[in-house]
């Protein structure tokens, strides 16, 4: 899919379900997805409703009156790199995400003001807008040391091989290369710098160098100092002219907070959800004893073979847990919350909003419009937004002194 239909967009920024909206519309579920699929196009009338209910419902994150920079945002997911340079005082012109869910999830919480498109392997370059910054969190799996060990196993592909997820880095180059944006900002997993004994890396930055961004520079960067979790991820930065990014100047906390700080706490009314903790009561999301037991028997078994596999088990003091992924969906095992006298339960996808950095002081909370195993898999395949603000601010401080240098100059 390489545009989504205009009524889907309005749908999805009006916060209405399929069938919220196809009840107020007085049509059937079936009829409104036929507009949303684009099999048949929708009566002006329902279009213009939806819109009008997307102007006056919908609530954003908010933009920037009088941006400073623009920039595009591609494998946007559920928008962390956009919050994150939107924090840090840009404009996305441009946004490209190939699944719809994702798409739902984002639109929901930043609107649409500009074109957004799905499959980035079918985008015109000549079609996306001038920008001064690139921000892309390219597929990871095909990187990941998860993805090429089940890869393996499958006798399937991986890396720059795998011709459905790797090459898309390609397109992410064929766009830096046509539109020369002053830098760029890429994400992906800590393996990929040594993914292929780093044939893989070599490739990417010569690639880039090649492409006029000489001071490409990398650096693996753990967000566990912004938030409770251990999520070490490989951020590439690229600037077209002058001297290269250093991350150095990245503004660190010196100490994270503890997880207690993003859990539901029945004593704590600040943190209770109506929807995934009404009075604090998390009960749906502890898991069951067949669940339970199944962990601890995979837990011992790989503990006799000699190796580390298994749960883990966190508490409220924990500084940080393991990193969330997009599988938590499916039993929750890297990070399991401990409960006094039962088994121990999942986060909740708001849970999962705040260890993730959406979530925070001083910032609404995000719109979570999916069911629980899709945010779940949204937030596991996410940034931490507040690391990536922290990258953000830095790089528009050394563009702008970038910009003063060369005015003296």
């Amino acid at each position: 899919m390489n545009a989504y239909s205009e009524f889907f967009l309005h749908r999805a920024a009006a916060r209405y379900t399929s069938a919220e909206a196809a009840k107020a519309l007085g049509v059937t579920v079936t009829t409104l997805r036929s507009w949303e699929n684009g099999r048949k196009e929708p009566p002006i009338g329902a279009l213009c409703a939806m819109k009008s209910v997307a102007m006056s419902r919908g609530v954003f994150r908010p933009a920037n009156d009088n941006p400073e920079f623009t920039f595009v945002d591609l494998f946007a997911g559920i928008g962390g790199l956009r919050q994150a340079f939107q924090e840090a005082g840009g404009e996305c012109v441009f946004t490209s995400e190939w699944n719809r869910f994702s798409v739902e999830t984002y639109v929901s919480n930043f609107g649409f003001g500009h074109p957004i498109k799905g499959d980035i392997t079918i985008v015109d370059e000549n079609e996306i807008p001038e920008h001064d910054i690139l921000v892309a969190g390219f597929p990871c799996q095909p990187f990941s040391l998860a993805g090429v060990s089940k890869k393996n196993s499958l006798g399937r592909p991986h890396g720059f091989a795998d011709e459905t997820q790797g090459t898309l880095f390609f397109d992410v180059a064929r766009i830096i290369n046509a539109k020369q944006p002053k830098a760029f900002v890429l994400e992906n997993v800590r393996d990929l710098k040594h993914h292929d004994r780093g044939r893989t890396m070599a490739i990417i930055l010569r690639t880039l160098r090649a492409a006029g961004y000489k001071n490409t520079r990398y650096q693996v960067m753990n967000g566990a100092s912004w938030v409770p979790q251990n999520r070490e991820r490989l951020v590439i930065v690229g600037t077209r002219d002058g001297e290269g990014f250093d991350f150095n100047r990245v503004c660190i906390p010196e100490k994270g907070p503890v997880l207690r700080t993003i859990l539901h706490t029945p004593e704590v009314p600040q943190s209770w959800d109506s929807v995934y903790a009404p009075g604090g009561d998390v009960s749906k999301f502890t898991l069951s004893d067949k669940l339970w037991e199944f962990h601890r028997r995979h837990a011992a078994k790989h503990k006799a073979s000699g190796n580390s596999f298994g749960y883990g088990l966190v508490t409220g003091n924990c500084v940080a847990t393991r990193t969330l992924s997009a599988r938590y969906y499916k039993d929750g095992s890297e990070i399991l919350v401990s409960q006094s006298g039962k088994n121990p339960r999942r986060l909740t996808p708001r849970e999962c909003a705040r260890l993730m950095g959406f979530d925070r002081d001083g910032i609404a909370p995000f719109h979570i419009p999916v069911s629980n195993s899709q945010a779940w898999r949204q937030f596991g395949n996410s940034v931490v937004v507040p690391m990536f603000a922290a990258v953000a601010k830095s790089l528009v401080d050394h563009l702008r002194g970038q910009q003063v240098a060369a005015i003296a100059a």
